[in-house]
């Protein structure tokens, strides 16, 4: 243990001369100390874990201060170390950093799933205070990584999927390519071992070919840079399993069929030469189409930066080339590391200063989305790589997701222009707001005041912003709508006893009410009654006088005004989120309706002649007049049933008279009876009652027809 400590001491000295590791000797001692007796599933002294992380964090170049911190990560959890002594032995810096990891830690919950969740938004809550407290726990996750196999295979699963999901992803949003390419291999390895060994042993049969294939290739670039005076350094790799492996999935091909397992890195000296070098690659060989990509002018989030070609090499074998500089091929390496300011003391640059806001993105999203769950899942979408890089009309960049479309362009931008967007051009053509973007596209948004977002564009989203800020505006005119319906069914109430509700919001008794029943605000409390939660009727009573409930009580007691003067809720009004057509009876614009609100759920419509409403169990104080929106026109679906002769032809005929009235058939089913008797169901999208009945006059009037009726949906 010693003689690693001395040596992760010595590494620090390389990148670090100046660093004084003294302080990185005493936290080895105080930690050898306090872990004294305790091992690990492997049986080796648990100061092996510590001393691993230190080491790996070593490799990321990090200053004294973290690597400290990474050997004391456990001391919290496992001993009985209190903060106030690291303070008082490593400075209040080390404390921060190791506190900031056991908070992470300590966790306790009902469920794995929520355990998982609610761990990653601790995660990115310390992440926002300290990067660094990232960085040591994904150095953690790879040691506990590489000693996998020493737990049970459940575990096992488990911890690999979460590495899969979560901590490779984030290590290449950070820009840690080794680390997450290492994570990405361990993890497949546990989870799909059969296929990993078999991919192992079918590059392990290629290999020797393989090998002596990147030498001639090396050589041959080697020869060309030194010929046309090229600074530059090259290096072979191959592919990684799980890259292998995520191709053939994807792709539908077999191992034989991928054909670039070799990647060539170039590294030379200025951002010129890396042009000109791509230049000579593909004078060499024959470059693959559609398989260019510069990420030197139009860098990864991450900040990556480089550029990448595929070229048909010699004997016909393809073979990507990535092309950087020194200083790109550090960044690519160490990533956000790289630019730790913490290193020197220094200001970080415009570029390292965007890596950070997107980290100040995600403290943004966990303050809107108080669901653990609902976060991990909303910020999962942005840490996988796949992207594209769309332009706005001047030039600026904007990185995306892989499908995304105008609208998660616009939001990018920003939130009223997203809200505002009606429409799209990209490369100078309209498109529909549902195009998927691709690298290289200019988007032009055009705006209109007042316009407000859709529900449907939820389906289309991909982007984290434009889905937040979509579901944000809904529930804002969710709660308004709740509001005014919560309003109208208390109204309603009072009115019986001859009070209204003007009366009591001027007051603080609606208040005072809201309080007694555990809410906020007035407000509160009618939004409540109209997304079904509370009762108008119990509100009602809470707000009456004592002389007055006994008149309220009376269930048949006629209210004050004449029934026509009741306000009726007019469906355009009401936020489709608390609006929901009853099954039972499928209502169309047109039929007599009434409301009903279900609890939590807001209003349901129902025909005012509903079979439902009559059952005993129905409580009709839940029940509001409504009225058919006379502006919206749009389809809905309603069923019918077709009795027909059973002959060649009478389905398409059926059919046909449908279509020709400009209905649309969502659904069809057909059955027959022994008595050469045709039955069909029919789910149709009409506009209203009277085209329901257009629609139907049509298809009687088919030969062969019996009868034609409307059913409640199945």
């Amino acid at each position: 243990m010693i003689a690693r400590s001395e040596e992760i001491a010595e590494k620090i000295h390389t990148y670090h001369p100046e660093v004084e590791t003294g302080l990185f000797r005493r936290a080895y001692e105080f930690s050898s100390k306090m872990h004294r007796g305790q091992t690990r599933l492997s049986g080796e002294p648990y100061l092996s874990h510590p001393l691993e992380v230190a080491a790996i964090l070593t490799e990321l170049k990090l200053d004294m201060t973290t690597i400290v911190a990474g050997l004391l990560h456990d001391i919290l959890e496992d001993t009985p170390v209190k903060p106030e002594q690291l303070r008082v032995l490593f400075g209040e810096e080390v404390a921060f950093l190791v506190e900031g990891l056991t908070k992470i830690s300590r966790m306790e919950f009902k469920t794995r799933v929520e355990a998982q969740a609610e761990n990653f938004r601790k995660m990115i809550l310390a992440m926002a205070k300290d990067i660094r407290i990232i960085l040591i726990k994904l150095a953690d996750r790879l040691h506990n990584m590489r000693t996998l196999h020493y737990l049970p295979p459940q575990r096992q699963r488990e911890i690999a999927q979460e590495t899969l999901d979560i901590y490779a992803p984030l290590a290449n949003r950070m820009g840690i390519a080794w680390l997450k390419w290492e994570l990405e291999d361990l993890a497949f390895r546990t989870l799909q071992s059969e296929i990993c060994l078999e991919l192992e042993q079918k590059v392990a049969k290629r290999r020797e070919d393989r090998e002596n294939y990147i030498r001639e290739l090396l050589g041959i670039v080697k020869g060309k840079l030194e010929e046309f005076g090229f600074k530059g350094e090259v290096k072979g790799r191959p592919k990684h399993y799980f890259s292998i492996w995520q191709k053939m999935r994807k792709q539908g091909i077999s191992f034989e069929e991928v054909y670039d397992l070799i990647a060539i890195r170039i590294t030379t000296d200025t951002k010129m030469n890396c042009y000109a070098i791509l230049g000579l690659i593909h004078s060499l060989w024959t470059p693959v189409p559609g398989r260019f990509k510069d990420y030197i002018a139009v860098p990864k989030s991450n900040l990556y930066q480089s550029l990448h070609t595929t070229v048909i090499g010699p004997k016909g074998e393809r073979v990507e080339f990535q092309i950087r500089t020194e200083e790109m091929h550090r960044v690519a390496e160490e990533g956000i590391a790289a630019h730790w300011k913490y290193k020197e003391k220094q200001v970080l640059g415009e570029k390292a200063e965007a890596q950070f806001a997107w980290l100040r993105q995600l403290l943004e999203w966990q303050r809107d989305l108080p669901d653990a769950r609902e976060f991990m899942e909303t910020v999962k979408v942005d840490l996988f790589p796949d992207a594209v890089y769309a332009l706005t009309p001047k030039g600026d960049v904007k990185e995306l997701p892989k499908g995304s479309t105008p609208i998660d362009f616009a939001y990018s931008i920003h939130s009223d222009v997203g809200n505002q967007c009606v429409a799209a051009k990209v490369n100078g053509k309209i498109v529909p707001l549902k195009y998927e973007l691709k690298t290289g596209d200019i988007v032009a948004i055009q705006a209109q005041p007042g316009h407000v977002p859709s529900r449907d564009w939820l389906k289309i989203v991909k982007t984290s912003r434009a889905r937040q800020r979509i579901k944000h505006w809904i529930k804002t005119e969710e709660r308004k709508h709740s509001t005014q319906l919560g309003a109208e069914l208390l109204d309603r109430e009072l009115r019986r006893a001859d009070l209204s509700l003007g009366r009591f919001q001027k007051s603080e008794e609606l208040h005072r009410v809201a309080q007694e029943m555990s809410l906020s605000t007035g407000e509160d409390l009618l939004a409540a009654i109209g997304y079904g939660k509370v009762s108008a009727l119990q509100v009602a009573h809470r707000l009456l006088p004592e002389e007055s409930r006994f008149r309220a009580r009376e269930e048949q007691r006629p209210l004050k005004r004449p029934a026509q003067e009741v306000k009726s809720v007019r469906l355009g009004s009401i936020d489709q989120v608390l609006l929901h057509y009853a099954k039972c009876c499928g209502p169309l614009p047109g039929d007599p309706i009434v409301g009903f609100v279900t609890r939590g759920r807001g209003l349901t419509v129902h025909q005012a002649d509903c079979p439902n409403l009559a059952h005993p169990a129905f409580d009709r104080e839940r029940m509001v007049q409504v009225d058919w929106d006379r502006v919206e026109r749009s389809p809905r679906p309603v069923r019918i049933t077709v009795r027909t002769v059973d002959r060649p032809g009478m389905l398409a005929g059926v059919s046909a008279a449908i279509t020709a009235m400009e209905a649309n058939i969502s659904q069809a089913e057909v059955s027959t009876t022994e008595d050469r008797r045709a039955q069909c169901h029919f789910m149709v999208e009409v506009l209203d009652v009277q085209h329901l009945n257009r629609v139907m006059r049509k298809i009687q009037d088919v030969d062969g027809v019996l009868s034609v009726r409307r059913t409640p949906a199945a």
